[in-house]
């Protein structure tokens, strides 16, 4: 089942877009597996649909995937207050789904990839698993400060709404905030002892590979357990695709 409409969300004050790909027949079980598919920056709640085979693989599995729209926002402010408080209790009312965190899970693409982590890390007691395909931001403290030095080559590269999109959030200092950032989120989270099972991955042909090299090293040094595959790809929906195929594999989702 595929279903594409509105809900109105309190917390943004208006009616946003939402898609939801079921299992075929929705009478095999009492409660179904959750995942929250998070596009990127220039997608919508539709992207994953459209671009991906999404819908074939869900067919027979035991999962209800969640496709929002958060525009530009990078999964942040209300629109993380969206996705990870009041999404879920209007899904949960709708459909039958498994209140576990176990069940519970959230992944995307680019900038899907850094929302899903920024939702896992920072509320780790409620997402057992979160995939992250070729994430932007893994580094914000050096890429803000890069692209306070280098806006020219950030607006040539990803055009020229990317500096108002992170003016929005970071102000036009482009001030690092540390609830933002993913490693710091990390370290919280490690403290705690709660920590989701973590899927990453990027091809090699990516201008974010080098990044998630890095990052993967902090992880390591701070502990934190984690998957990650790298395959010779790029950054687009043909490897996006592979991705979530091989995410839905290793968690039978």
């Amino acid at each position: 089942m595929r279903l594409s409409g509105t809900v109105f969300s309190n917390i943004l004050e208006k009616d946003t877009d939402i898609t939801i790909i079921t299992p075929n027949n929705l009478l095999n079980q009492k409660q179904y597996k959750v995942a929250y598919v998070l596009h990127g920056l220039c997608g919508n709640s539709k992207t994953w649909l459209d671009y991906s085979m999404l819908s074939t693989y869900a067919m027979e599995g035991n999962t209800i995937y969640i496709l929002p729209d958060a525009e530009r926002s990078f999964y942040c402010n209300q629109y993380f207050d969206y996705i990870t408080e009041e999404l879920p209790l209007i899904c949960k009312n709708i459909f039958s789904i498994s209140s576990h965190r176990d069940d519970t899970i959230i992944l995307g693409s680019s900038m899907g990839g850094y929302g899903a982590l920024l939702c896992a890390l920072s509320k780790p007691q409620q997402y057992g698993i979160c995939g992250a395909f070729s994430s932007c931001c893994l580094l914000l403290k050096q890429g803000l400060y890069d692209m306070k030095q280098n806006s020219i080559k950030y607006q040539q590269q990803f055009g020229k709404q990317l500096i108002n999109d992170f003016t929005t959030i970071f102000g036009e200092s482009l001030t690092w905030k540390s609830e933002l950032d993913i490693l710091e989120n990390a370290k919280k989270a490690r403290k705690q002892n709660i920590l989701p099972q973590i899927y990453l991955t990027c091809g090699t042909n990516d201008a974010f590979y080098k990044d998630h090299l890095h990052f993967c090293n902090e992880l390591k040094n701070i502990n934190i357990p984690f998957s990650f595959e790298q395959w010779n790809a790029q950054h687009d929906f043909i490897y996006f695709n592979e991705a979530i195929k091989k995410m839905i594999t290793k968690y039978s989702l």
